[in-house]
């Protein structure tokens, strides 16, 4: 069975990681990667979430993709120089990364986005384009191995596109 990750950290939106969670544990074993192992996070509305994994202990090589919750997580995930590595590993070995909401504040961080179709919440996406890529307004961008979403509204697609690029892996 392919292992998949889902990366964690405080503020998350609830929506954008239990929705890809439950799906993906359908198809896939999932490991929830967080800065530390075994730790609860709160998301936004004080759900709380316990990661499996810390970053430093875990390789992309062992992994087929990861998701990359919004909200406000993705600013504490890019103080974490481990997520940042293993982001930036899965973005050279080019397997699929999918970034909803505010996550794409962790592509600006580590990955090559340099003319990249992508999309973010709205309030990204100067950031994004000072880091070369080409911000759309659209519910998904995809350009390879990049996956890319607005909100919540849009993660069935986000989802199913993920879905597909590791299966395809």
């Amino acid at each position: 069975m392919k292992k998949v990750a889902i990366l964690l950290a405080g503020m998350f939106d609830e929506n954008e990681f239990i929705y890809p969670q439950y799906r993906l544990k359908e198809d896939f074993e999932v490991h929830i990667i967080a800065h530390e192992a075994d730790k609860e996070y709160k998301g936004k509305s004080e759900v709380t979430k316990k990661s499996t994994h810390a970053a430093k202990d875990v390789k992309a090589d062992d992994y087929a993709g990861v998701v990359i919750p919004g909200g406000y997580s993705p600013d504490g995930m890019r103080a974490s120089e481990d997520l940042k590595a293993f982001v930036k590993a899965m973005d050279e070995q080019k397997k699929p990364i999918a970034a909803i909401c505010h996550a794409g504040w962790m592509l600006a961080s580590c990955c090559d986005i340099e003319g990249k179709t992508v999309t973010s919440t709205p309030t990204i996406q100067d950031d994004l384009k000072n880091a070369g890529a080409k911000w759309v307004d659209e519910a998904l961008a995809v350009d390879g191995h990049i996956i890319t979403a607005r909100k919540p509204d849009d993660l069935p697609g986000f989802i199913k596109e993920f879905v597909r690029q590791v299966n395809d892996e």
